[in-house]
């Protein structure tokens, strides 16, 4: 499947060296990130637009997505080949039980059959809503609010089994503030049209849930009402995004007695027990004010309200699973008024993506073996290798740090743990049990056993060798407590380019600079600098280092904060300070990289570019996506990144180099004076 009339095609530079000879780039291969440019714009006035917008041109984003570019040509490729895998298992009716393919294709198989799923209707969840209807306490709140974490969603508040941040080598369970049904609790207490056309929208949408489950009209109107008051209510004592990103301020152990103490209003004893935690000693509350309020909450809120809020949770979180009926609701809310997105994607693509969500690993283990390339790990470390060594050259030569915490911080670096390609060792789902029966039963059980997986981990030693993403997944993260990145091997996808190796200024642009630079730099972030080479959260630095860290990263803040996205709308720049600070330092080591390859010492010229151009257009490459301006607008307000266009210019605009290389002058709207120029690492 491709929405693209380009074709969606992987670079197999796995078979020979990065620094090999000029590339041959002929008519019958045009060179990809030359096609892409548009001359009509100066490169200074936008270089994101100058480089990408021919193919945007040629590429509108389809109506059934929110969006368009690389990583949706990516991301087609890979669901193509998962879907083969997934039609392949469904086609065999007798697999093996417990088998690989038998629970694939029983997964696959079941949300394909349409006529079942919508013969069925929401009565699928009917034992459910039974148990939430027949709550008449605390006790059955603390109860059914469980049993919705473990198959749906997370009502009331997020909870998780994770690292304890100031002992990196034990499990903690955590509580953090959440429970809302819309992204952020800017859409709740905001003025600006956009959310309050959100708010606006989200009460017939509850209303149309609530008349799923056969509330009449009168009834459905009053429950939306309520739930509307109920969750702003919960917004309002909500933390801001961008003051939730201090570990330091998240982190609040209490005892579970005090928790239970401070807290009465809700059971914590049952809910613990429901999820599989017996006798619990402590936790660690991100956010004690917000459990406070909901104390409150609970406490002035009658059950009936309760029951209506978990209902609507269990439905919201289940309702892309079910009837055809159910599933529009729910995507005319969700995917059209908050996103932009016309059309839904056809049942296949769903299915596909459900599939892979829910048994992933299964699913990697045939992907590894059939579709990523033979020595796909030694080329990511190759690369990985390359930036951590260029790291530690530019720490050793900053002139704004101490020598005592550059030692520190080079212990840090050389302690980075690089997990590449796919794990060695694969998650057992031999208890995880699929049928043809029901879809929506074969994605709760696959819930359950995601929570008990996590619960199960309490009490026991870290395993730092786990993965928390799949081989087949296009993405990568930086996880501090075990001081390591992860990069999965579909990485290695570059769309654009058939029968020819893509050339080092693109590898060392999109996997050194934005993949490997940017997750290390995660790690010398304004959060990740606050956690040791142990992965413990503690102060390594000095007192003056942290002063002058702190004064770069508000200039940080201050230069992203001035980019207005849509409308009035700005990006906070103090919510998404991390993920540019990532980008930033990401691509000034992928650059410095790059510097130490043949192409670039060989000033090597392809397409008419120099290695310079290349390297800057396989940037603005790594960021090709075109997103509907409702997409935008709920990023701005939800999402720690920055959208992609600012990616591109927000890093480019502190580089000295970019501007050498594309003539941009004082003047232009991309040029910075140099002392507004970041440079942190």
């Amino acid at each position: 499947m491709k929405i693209s009339v380009l074709p969606i095609l992987i670079a197999t530079f796995l078979i020979a060296s990065c620094g090999s000879d000029k590339q041959s780039v002929t008519q019958e291969n045009p060179d990809f990130l030359a096609l892409n440019i548009d001359t009509t714009i100066h490169p200074g006035t936008d270089f994101f637009m100058y480089a990408n917008n021919n193919w945007f041109k040629n590429n509108p984003i389809p109506a059934s997505e929110q969006g368009n570019g690389l990583w949706q040509l990516i991301r087609d490729t890979i669901n193509a080949q998962v879907r083969q895998i997934c039609e392949n298992a469904a086609a065999i009716s007798d697999a093996e039980k417990g088998s690989a393919k038998q629970k694939i294709g029983d997964m696959y198989f079941s949300g394909m059959d349409s006529i079942s799923i919508n013969k069925a209707g929401v009565s699928a969840l009917k034992a459910e809503m039974d148990n939430i209807d027949g709550i008449t306490d605390e006790v059955g709140i603390a109860k059914a609010t469980a049993m919705v974490h473990m198959i749906s969603g997370a009502p009331m508040f997020n909870f998780y089994i994770g690292q304890d941040d100031k002992i990196s080598n034990k499990y903690a369970i955590f509580i953090y503030q959440g429970g809302l049904s819309l992204p952020d609790r800017s859409f709740y207490v905001d003025t600006d049209e956009r959310a309050v056309k959100v708010r606006n929208e989200f009460v017939p949408y509850m209303v149309n849930m609530f008349k799923v489950m056969g509330y009449n009209d009168a009834r459905a109107k009053q429950a939306a009402d309520e739930q509307m008051k109920l969750e702003t209510q919960l917004a309002k004592a909500s933390r801001k995004r961008e003051d939730t990103r201090d570990p330091n301020k998240n982190y609040n152990k209490i005892t579970f007695a005090e928790l239970k103490s401070a807290n009465p209003a809700f059971d914590w004893t049952t809910f613990m027990n429901s999820v599989g935690i017996m006798n619990p000693d402590t936790l660690i509350v991100g956010q004690p004010e917000v459990l406070n309020a909901l104390n409150g909450m609970l406490k002035s809120i009658p059950v009936s309200v309760w029951k209506d809020y978990l209902k609507l949770n269990l439905l919201r979180g289940l309702a892309s699973y079910l009837d055809d009926d159910t599933y529009q609701k729910h995507f005319a809310f969700y995917s059209t008024t908050l996103r932009g997105i016309e059309v839904p994607r056809p049942r296949w693509k769903r299915v596909t993506d459900q599939t892979n969500n829910s048994l992933g690993e299964l699913i990697g283990q045939v992907y590894v073996d059939e579709y990523l390339p033979k020595g796909t790990k030694e080329k990511l470390t190759e690369i990985g290798n390359a930036i951590k060594a260029v790291y530690a050259e530019r720490i050793k030569q900053l002139d704004w740090m101490s020598p005592e915490t550059k030692d520190k911080a080079l212990v840090k670096l050389n302690s980075v743990v690089m997990k590449v390609g796919y794990p060695d060792k694969w998650k057992d789902l031999s208890t995880l049990n699929t049928n043809r029966t029901s879809y929506v039963r074969n994605v709760m059980n696959a819930n359950e056993w995601e929570m008990k997986y996590m619960v199960n981990k309490y009490g026991k030693p870290v395993n730092r060798n786990e993965w928390e993403m799949h081989p087949q997944t296009y993405n990568a993260y930086y996880n501090p407590s075990n001081n390591e990145i992860v990069v999965p091997g579909s990485n290695i996808i570059v769309p654009g380019y058939e029968r020819v190796l893509a050339d080092d200024a693109i590898l060392y642009s999109i996997i050194g600079g934005s993949t490997f630079g940017h997750e290390i730099t995660h790690g010398f972030d304004d959060q990740g600098s606050k956690y040791d080479d142990k992965g413990n959260l503690n102060n390594w630095w000095t007192k003056e280092d942290s002063i002058k860290f702190f004064s770069k990263t508000k200039m940080v803040i201050d230069q992203y904060s001035s980019y207005v996205v849509i409308d009035s709308l700005t990006i906070n720049g103090d919510m998404t300070q991390g993920e540019n600070i990532a980008d930033i330092g990401g691509i000034m080591m992928g650059y410095e990289a790059f510097k130490k390859t043949k192409q670039y010492k060989d000033k090597q010229i392809i397409a008419g570019l120099t290695p310079d151009q290349r390297f800057f257009l396989g940037y603005a490459l790594a960021w090709m996506i075109n997103d509907r301006p409702e997409a935008l607008a709920s990023q701005v307000k939800s999402d720690v990144h920055s959208p992609a266009k600012y990616r591109v210019i927000g890093p480019l605009a502190n580089m000295p180099e970019f501007y050498s290389t594309f003539g941009v002058k004082e003047g232009d709207e991309m040029w910075r004076a140099e002392n507004e120029r970041v440079m942190i690492w």
